[in-house]
């Protein structure tokens, strides 16, 4: 599988004694977790110093990984910064070797604790004015969903925190994801504070089954019977008017026909309690905590560069087929590991979504 992957330092394509001494390439994509990056490298002594440790991959050095598949454009699947490394040394060089570890671009939105007022702001704008000052593009989608306006009749939003901390607990509270990721080229960012995109079609199909166009190697499925598919909240707010929440509904499209408690015959009701100035504020933070619940399915599989021929993104919707009514349909892709060598790119997945299929009907296969 020769020239589908390139490692960029500081902005540079590595040269080719770099794949030599490349042992091993993982890079972790996460829809709610920073990326990370993990290499592994031989190392030799040259004129008295070690190879990489020096000069090469000093701390905070820009590295990043584009992917080529065999039909498609290149993917930047990696853009941030060497954090730490880990020297193993041994009277053999063959045994010798660098760990290197990195995190995304949002690692330098950790850098400084802040304490800072955010007032007559939404929280979309708060996420790209955070993301502005870092050199990061809000994503388009950022504005949907918004909160209310937080302003000083209300409550204000208060920063205890660094700037990513800060956006990934706004992020928590009100449903949406925060992630910083490179775009097609690396240096070029993209801030993410957004809900994920449930609608249209799937990027691709993953097949099990096949047995001339099988892409996907095993697969396993789970769900869970015992999350929240119900939110009741009252509050009395600032303007001294009752509020109160009553909802089984998260704000998001559903991937299937059959949400949890249409699967499952059962509701299961919370009592929510945060803090909110309108109902409308306090609606959209029940609505997070059901989008969270709601996540209730999930499959974990493996495919490879060479058979699925595209890059699985994270936040992306793909499609499954051939696994039963229940398991086959559209997920969102969560997360993904992808392991890279000379001769091979396996990408270890987990999709959720947060509805099942319909019943069989009669007479239907078993594989549907």
């Amino acid at each position: 599988m020769p020239n589908t992957f390139e490692v960029q330092l500081d902005g540079e394509s590595v040269d080719d004694s770099f794949y030599d001494q490349l042992l091993s390439l993982d890079v972790e994509e996460n829809a709610d977790l920073p990326g990370a990056v993990q290499l592994g490298l031989q190392v030799n002594v040259d004129q008295g110093e070690i190879t990489f440790v020096n000069d090469t991959l000093k701390p905070f050095t820009n590295i990043a990984v584009v992917i080529t598949p065999e039909t498609g454009s290149p993917q930047c699947i990696f853009d941030g910064y060497v954090l730490t490394h880990r020297l193993h040394l041994d009277a053999g060089t063959t045994s010798s070797k660098l760990e290197v570890w990195g995190q995304d671009a949002s690692w330098l939105m950790n850098t400084e604790e802040k304490v800072k007022e955010w007032s007559d702001v939404t929280d979309s704008d708060v996420a790209s004015s955070i993301f502005a000052d870092y050199g990061i593009t809000p994503a388009d989608e950022n504005s949907s969903d918004d909160s209310p306006t937080h302003t000083e009749d209300g409550n204000t939003l208060m920063q205890r925190d660094t700037d990513i901390a800060f956006l990934r607990h706004l992020a928590h509270s009100t449903g949406k994801l925060c992630r910083v990721v490179c775009a097609d080229k690396p240096g070029e960012r993209t801030g993410y504070f957004a809900r994920p995109q449930l609608d249209g079609d799937p990027a691709l199909t993953l097949d099990l089954n096949s047995p001339d166009s099988w892409n996907v190697g095993p697969l396993d499925f789970d769900w869970d019977a015992t999350r929240p598919t119900h939110v009741m909240a009252k509050q009395v707010f600032l303007s001294d008017s009752d509020g109160g929440v009553d909802t089984s509904d998260s704000g998001l499209s559903l991937l299937d026909e059959r949400g949890l408690s249409d699967f499952s015959g059962q509701t299961t009701s919370v009592l929510f309690t945060a803090p909110a100035d309108s109902a409308d504020e306090l609606t959209l933070k029940a609505q997070a905590l059901l989008e969270d619940a709601n996540w209730f399915a999930r499959c974990e599989g493996e495919s490879d560069l060479a058979r699925l021929k595209a890059v699985l993104r994270v936040g992306t919707v793909v499609a499954i087929q051939g696994v039963g009514s229940l398991h086959s349909g559209n997920y969102l892709v969560w997360s993904v590991r992808h392991t890279i060598t000379a001769n091979s790119h396996k990408m270890r997945f987990t999709l959720v979504r947060n509805a099942v299929g319909p019943e069989p009907t009669a007479g239907a296969s078993l594989l549907g």
